[in-house]
């Protein structure tokens, strides 16, 4: 996204307040004077009236709401300062008992006047579209799970066990007597509805294998997806949330913003920590808590390391939360300095980019081999090793030679 520097002194301080039908916009002096005073714009006619009223000597603030982000996107290059505001910081900051649409003008104005607004992240378009993927495809999740809860509570209620051929098997269903047909025509439906769903999620991971491989993401989600408990959906969610690693300057900012952090009370002689703040992006504590559960059960160290705070608090769900904090700080290092695993072997690797490659079609590894992709992943995050056969799970495992990779690459086009 092109930056605009500011050119000329700031004049004017502008507060676009958001509905979703018109915008409430308003500006101030630096003397808290309105020069603008707040008026309702219609959302079809913003774009027409930012052109027409905005300027290079303006400072915008926009609060954030879902639609913020083609709002910023109209007043950005128009202005001289353009800002989002968190909402929930800006609520704690200028908590009123008068709640207008002027009012909280007026209480965005000010804080920008003095300096003081919450800003967040502005994140580029590719951000954006990828996190409104990994939103959908959490909306399928949801929905799916609504339908499966449903056909378990009917199981429940008329005291049947589950079918060998699994929950989605229209045929079991019609055979059972103590179903009415009321009950079979919801239950075919929803089956049906299931099925699609099924489906619609298929092609969004599909879709997100691609991502994880293509010249936006693919450097960074390769060496997330080397991680123990961290696969293509994991890893695209992780950097979803996170954009741009540089912007968390060491692990514990990044932690902070997952809401992983535990919340500290210290006054005086007294130092308590609290529950995890669960501040940040819940969609980050998801995947880091879902990875760790997965590390532990696949990686000794992340296993030593859950057994040994899960003896000392007593409580998995405790024990877990440690881990995922652990291995988001993992996670840190691996994609701001570019680092490989430090607790796997290069065999552990090498059966970890052949697990990554068996989960992804032939048009994900784009034309490659499973044994082929796998050397292939090696290859781009740097691991220089021979290895072309080892032992894992008591089953011998085969990687293809770097030279055959290095010819199937310059037959597809590929780069390292």
């Amino acid at each position: 996204m092109k930056i605009y520097p500011r050119t000329r002194p700031i004049q004017r301080y502008i507060a676009v307040d958001i509905h979703k039908e018109y915008v409430l916009a308003g500006g101030m002096n630096a003397s808290q004077e309105w020069i603008l005073p707040p008026r309702k714009i219609e959302m079809s006619k913003f774009k027409e009236w930012a052109k027409r009223n905005l300027c290079e000597t303006d400072a915008v603030v926009l609060e954030t709401t879902t639609n913020v982000w083609d709002l910023y996107d109209m007043v950005q290059p128009l202005v001289g300062h353009a800002v989002v505001a968190h909402a929930g910081a800006v609520r704690q900051i200028a908590e009123a008992r008068v709640k207008t649409d002027k009012e909280d003008v007026k209480r965005l104005i000010r804080l920008l006047i003095a300096d003081i607004v919450p800003e967040v992240w502005v994140p580029p378009q590719p951000v954006r579209e990828l996190r409104g993927l990994i939103s959908y495809r959490q909306r399928l999740v949801k929905t799916g799970a609504v339908f499966r809860n449903r056909l378990q509570s009917l199981l429940h209620s008329h005291n049947l066990v589950l079918p060998e051929e699994g929950l989605l098997s229209q045929e079991w269903w019609a055979r059972q007597e103590k179903i009415s047909p009321l009950e079979k025509l919801q239950i075919s439906q929803e089956i049906a509805l299931l099925e699609q769903i099924e489906k619609h999620k298929a092609e969004v991971d599909q879709e997100l294998g691609k991502q994880s491989l293509g010249e936006t993401w693919g450097r960074d989600a390769v060496r997330l997806m080397q991680l123990p408990g961290i696969g293509v959906v994991i890893a695209m969610t992780i950097l979803s949330a996170i954009g741009d690693i540089h912007r968390f300057e060491d692990a514990n900012h990044l932690v902070g913003y997952s809401g992983l952090g535990a919340g500290v009370h210290d006054s005086g002689q007294e130092h308590i920590e609290k529950r995890i703040t669960k501040s940040g992006r819940k969609e980050l504590r998801w995947a880091m808590i879902e990875a760790a559960w997965r590390a532990v059960r696949m990686s000794p160290y992340w296993k030593e390391q859950y057994e040994k705070f899960f003896h000392r608090m007593r409580r998995e769900s405790q024990a877990i939360v440690v881990v995922a904090r652990k291995l988001l700080v993992a996670v840190w290092h691996v994609l701001s300095k570019e680092e490989t695993d430090i607790h796997a072997s290069e065999e552990e690797l090498a059966y970890k980019m052949l697990l990554l490659s068996w989960s992804l079609s032939v048009d994900v590894r784009m034309g490659l081999t499973y044994k082929q992709f796998a050397k292939y992943a090696l290859m781009k995050l740097g691991v220089e090793t021979d290895i072309t056969r080892f032992v894992r799970r008591n089953v011998p495992r085969r990687l293809a030679p770097r030279e055959e990779v290095l010819a199937r690459m310059a037959e597809l086009g590929l780069t390292a």
